[in-house]
């Protein structure tokens, strides 16, 4: 396992374009399910009357997500080509659920951008959120699958169409899509998935896994910084004690460390270290993990906190100042706003204090200063207070950790990065 470079891939786009199913179809044809497992997520489909959703069961573990047949919260699958060692994060689509999207997001090396070639399906409104939120929050490697395309009777044309459409899409969003594969697949069926489909001789490229082994290129990896690990969960096992899951964003972690977990300030040391029920001697960014932590409970860290050497601790800010993309707001952003800001983990109410800037988003200028409100598609600096304690970091500093989104009345409503940081005493 330790020999694969190591690649986290989300999935993205709106909550019908099958991205559960197409996942499920990548893990059973590579073989990380075995046909009883299949055969056992069949049985409970046809039982839930949701035929079709097999694959998708693959991912969606929760019963309440069978039920419903939408994915709520995020799941981590590791799978392996000949030349990567991927985890997948299937992130859910429902805009209900965003706000794990954004956690998802800001994992991630790269993504599998669905779209449903299916008529009426395309590009909707979710696609677009989504593929701001991928351009925003720093992931810049995309491989597009054209899903569905069993429903269109593989035709070429619609293809085509779709491509068009979602070509237009990301270029407004920033993307270069001259660099970015666009395949034709089937999640239920299997066409393109792992296995080439003789149903579209049109079609000239590579499988949607070749497509991402050709294109993905492994991230650089921050050893050399100071140790960052957002905290997504925590758990106390019995017989091991407090357990804390989360990814290694920069820095290494080995067992025999002392921890301290901010905002709380606790410590504690390193006992064990898992990664996929393994346990390691050490982990490093990227891996997905579970540490036993010694000498704190379950009160002294929760999901949203962040965990480093105490040599150099996670930054708590009392203040930050950072530029912004408004994505859509209904009305428009004024000073005093308090709306709530996800960053890494993370999900704190912080109030806008003041609107320093609008500015240019492609090239920085300022276009002017102090405005009394800004609008769906300005870019601007503010000045942002927490309203309590949290972790952020600065751009310069952690770029992986100066990510955020603004969410509002369930929709993110804009989304930045810091430039600088006041740290709370």
């Amino acid at each position: 396992m330790a020999e694969l470079p190591k690649i986290n891939i989300m999935t993205a786009g709106h909550v019908d374009a099958g991205k559960s199913t197409l996942l499920g179809r990548l893990l059973y044809d590579s073989g990380e399910i075995r046909e009883d497992q299949m055969r056992k997520l069949k049985d409970i489909a046809k039982e839930l009357k949701r035929e079709t959703f097999e694959f998708a069961f693959v991912m969606d573990n929760l019963k309440e997500e069978r039920e419903r047949g939408v994915t709520i919260d995020i799941m981590h699958k590791p799978f392996q080509t000949k030349k990567y060692f991927y985890t997948i994060i299937d992130c859910p689509g429902h805009r209900d659920f965003v706000k794990n999207m954004i956690t998802g997001t800001s994992q991630a090396d790269a993504a599998i951008f669905v779209v449903s070639a299916k008529q009426g399906e395309g590009v909707q409104e979710q696609t677009k959120e989504h593929a701001w939120l991928l351009k925003v929050m720093g992931v810049g490697q995309i491989i597009v699958a054209i899903n569905k395309m069993d429903n269109t009777n593989y035709d070429q044309k619609r293809f085509d169409e779709i491509v068009t459409e979602v070509k237009k899409l990301l270029n407004m969003v920033g993307y270069k899509t001259d660099e970015i594969p666009f395949v034709p697949v089937s999640g239920l069926v299997g066409d393109n998935v792992f296995k080439k489909s003789d149903k579209m001789p049109w079609y000239k490229g590579d499988t949607l896994i070749n497509s991402m082994d050709a294109t993905i290129k492994v991230p650089e990896s921050p050893v050399d910084k100071p140790l960052r690990i957002p905290i997504q969960d925590v758990y106390t096992i019995t017989g091991v004690g407090t357990v804390p899951v989360g990814r290694v964003e920069t820095g290494v972690l080995k067992t025999g460390d002392t921890l301290i977990f901010e905002p709380s300030g606790a410590k504690g040391e390193v006992k064990t270290i898992e990664m996929f029920h393994k346990q390691q001697p050490e982990a490093k960014p990227g891996d997905n993990i579970g540490f036993n932590v010694r000498g704190i409970n379950k009160e002294d860290a929760k999901r949203g906190d962040v965990a480093g050497h105490p040599n150099n601790p996670p930054t708590v800010a009392k203040e930050f100042t950072a530029q912004i993309i408004v994505l859509q707001h209904p009305t428009v952003m004024t000073a005093g706003y308090t709306p709530v800001f996800h960053v890494g983990t993370a999900s704190i109410a912080c109030k806008i204090e003041e609107i320093i800037a609008k500015i240019d988003p492609k090239t920085g200028a300022v276009l002017k200063e102090h405005p009394d409100f800004i609008k769906t598609g300005d870019a601007a600096k503010i000045r942002v207070v927490p309203t309590k304690a949290m972790v952020i970091e600065k751009k310069s500093d952690f770029p992986q950790l100066a990510k955020f989104a603004i969410r509002d009345m369930g929709t993110t409503v804009a989304a930045g990065v810091v430039l600088d940081i006041v740290k709370a005493k």
